[in-house]
């Protein structure tokens, strides 16, 4: 036989040899796919899915037009294809016709109903109504008004204001998930908690701070590539120990399946200095790791009428360059944070986002530089320098208190205010700290998104500028860049506005988290993404 021929038979064994395997695992075996959510859930209605503890069951729960792949690529869900008119502006999505809503008593027959356009209409305009209160009505704001509408029953189009090529990816978010209007109609409020979507698993049992339950949709729409029906699992259970420490002894005793992040109650027990797993745990645990959208920071708080105190500490630019200059971030993510992560040298934008380049090199540990900047802004060795209170939680007052002891050598003092979850998150919202530790995660995967945070028409409370920073070569750019539908031309556009911010010192970027996963080794088919999406549809177990 031919040697090409060969090869092609080779593989069309495996790949007949493979599915068959998958489907023999799919239907002899009933699996329970179990995580702990230790900050408790609180909703499971898609128009609140703010945080990833509620963005992760809302993505077993439901689907969206488009969704997110691993690369962060826009891919089908229940639109099958997509166009998009030359001025960017108009968006007409062909639906699927084989998506069902889950069976539900409320469905005639208790039947779960085909899902049509005008479901697609009242999910999204439930999303912007005043009397939803959904934090994810920004999602929206650039359409146009009475621009998403029914064609017929499988086409949909909507219509922006301007041009903005990053909606494809906001339309990924669990925001604009499906939903049917007749059950959100009579539940309204409880809809929180008698969930109906279309997504791979379904609603069963929730006792809130004890346990959820979600079981597989048999009726799914999805097929892997073997044309196998997903999901794979019977079911996800969530339990809701707070307690960090007792959730890492009930992953280690196989009562949890994975556990999510690094933290104090396991972080050196798992993992080397090097960032490494732990060798004692290398017959029992898998880890699986990759850059996350996420920069951690601190930010000033830079616009002086705020406060009345303008000549020294974070008004000065300088002294806002010496103290980013002023530490090791090196070191830093060795010894606190076991190398997970990397840290942060080269701007705002977080690594895994086409405009990051590791070629551009903002502020690493300068002593020398620190010195000089001090005495240019008049304070030579901090001499009358005013100390500066860094506003935290206590998830990371050790990096904070870090920070602290490297910046004292300089004669630049930090005093450290520890504040609970969301007075900090309040104060920080309102623009009330000068100096505050924030984090960025991505909403969707376009620099843009980092971006927002310092256009001037987003000073907070209303938006999301909390440093008050106002640039107006900055709003040029970032207006530009909203205009501009070449992705490598928008990318320089944004790695110019980064500059502006660096240059400007209005944040001290800290370092770009990674996504870290612990899962027992008889999981499989679990994978990061950058957005860190818990997607369950493919594990098997």
């Amino acid at each position: 036989m031919h040697q090409s021929k060969k090869h092609i038979l080779y593989i069309l064994i495996f790949i007949i040899f493979s599915c068959s395997h998958s489907d023999n695992n799919i239907h002899n075996q009933k699996t329970v796919f179990r995580y702990n959510e230790s900050k408790g859930i609180t909703t499971l209605d898609p128009a609140f899915a703010k945080s990833q503890v509620l963005i992760w069951p809302a993505n077993q729960l439901y689907n969206g037009l488009v969704q997110m792949d691993n690369s962060l690529h826009v891919k089908p869900s229940i639109a099958y294809k997509w166009e998009i008119s030359e001025d960017g502006k108009i968006y007409r999505f062909h639906l699927r016709t084989d998506v069902y809503f889950h069976d539900n008593e409320l469905f005639e027959n208790g039947k779960g109903r085909k899902v049509t356009s005008q479901d697609i209409v009242f999910s999204l305009t439930r999303l912007t109504d005043s009397k939803t209160a959904s934090p994810g009505a920004w999602v929206l704001n650039n359409v146009k008004e009475g621009g998403i509408v029914a064609i017929n029953d499988s086409l949909l189009q909507i219509e922006l204001k301007t041009p903005f090529p990053a909606f494809l990816g906001l339309l990924t978010m669990q925001y604009c998930s499906v939903i049917p209007r007749e059950i959100v109609e009579y539940y309204g409020s409880d809809f929180r908690k008698h969930p109906v979507g279309t997504g791979p698993f379904m609603f069963k049992l929730w006792k809130e701070n004890e346990k959820l339950i979600l079981v597989k949709n048999s009726n799914y729409f999805e097929k892997d590539s073997c044309g196998n029906t997903l999901p794979y699992l019977d079911a996800i259970s969530i339990t809701f120990i707070n307690d960090k420490q007792s959730e890492f002894l009930e992953f280690l005793k196989g009562n949890i399946d994975f556990i999510s992040g690094l933290n104090s109650a396991n972080k050196d027990e798992l993992i080397t200095k090097s960032g490494k797993l732990n060798p004692k745990y290398s017959d029992k645990i898998k880890i699986i790791n990759q850059p996350y959208l996420n920069t951690e920071y601190l930010g000033f708080l830079v616009d002086s009428s705020k406060s009345t105190d303008t000549k020294n500490s974070v008004f000065n630019t300088k002294i806002r360059q010496a103290i980013n200059y002023g530490f090791d971030r090196v070191k830093m993510m060795k010894y606190l944070r076991n190398n997970i992560g990397t840290p942060a040298i080269n701007g705002f934008i977080p690594k895994g986002l086409p405009a990051f380049s590791d070629s551009i090199i903002y502020y690493t540990y300068n002593p020398d530089r620190t010195r000089e900047l001090l005495k240019e802004a008049g304070f030579p060795n901090g001499n009358g320098l005013k100390p500066v209170i860094l506003t935290t939680t206590n998830d990371y007052l050790d990096l904070c208190e870090y920070i602290q002891q490297q910046l004292s050598q300089f004669g630049i003092i930090i005093n450290i205010d520890v504040n609970t979850g969301a007075t900090y998150r309040e104060m920080v919202a309102n623009s009330k700290l000068e100096f505050f530790r924030g984090s960025w995660i991505a909403d969707y995967p376009d620099a843009e998104n980092y971006m927002a945070l310092f256009y001037s028409k987003n000073l907070s409370p209303s938006g999301p500028n909390y440093t008050q920073y106002k640039n107006d070569a900055f709003d040029n750019l970032y207006l530009k860049s909203l205009n501009e539908i070449d992705d490598s031309e928008r990318d320089r556009i944004y790695r110019e506005m980064d500059k502006l911010i660096m240059n400007d010192a209005v944040v001290v970027p800290l370092y770009y988290d990674e996504v870290i996963l612990f899962t027992n080794l008889h999981i499989s088919g679990l994978e990061s993404n950058p957005m860190n999406l818990l997607n369950l549809k493919y594990v098997k177990k």
